[in-house]
């Protein structure tokens, strides 16, 4: 079974000046990677949330919390991830990740 479509999150502007970059993201991302049914789309948001904790890109972090929770991820199994986290990548990036937490 093919995971479910994303829709990313492009800004205009970003489309304006890097068009070969966005079309990377929606073609090869977004069609390509995370429509790969050898892993699910819960499993995917898992991976990609524990990575983006891990080199402490909040940045990207609303975006996947949000694609997380449409995947079926509740809030106290991402409290219970980003916990875990802490001990292995670093308390100030997992409480970083919290603050978004809290705030998304």
């Amino acid at each position: 079974m093919v995971n479910e479509r994303i829709e990313a999150n492009i800004p205009d502007k970003m489309r304006e000046i890097a068009p070969d970059f966005v079309d990377y993201s929606e073609k090869i991302l977004f069609e390509k990677v995370w429509r790969d049914p050898t892993l699910t789309s819960r499993e995917r948001s898992l991976c990609t949330l524990s990575a983006l904790v891990s080199i402490g890109n909040t940045e990207q972090l609303p975006f996947h919390l949000q694609l997380a929770k449409k995947n079926g991820i509740s809030t106290e199994e991402i409290i219970a991830l980003i916990t875990h986290l802490a001990f292995y990548v670093g308390w100030p990036k997992a409480a970083a990740t919290l603050n978004v937490v809290l705030n998304s």
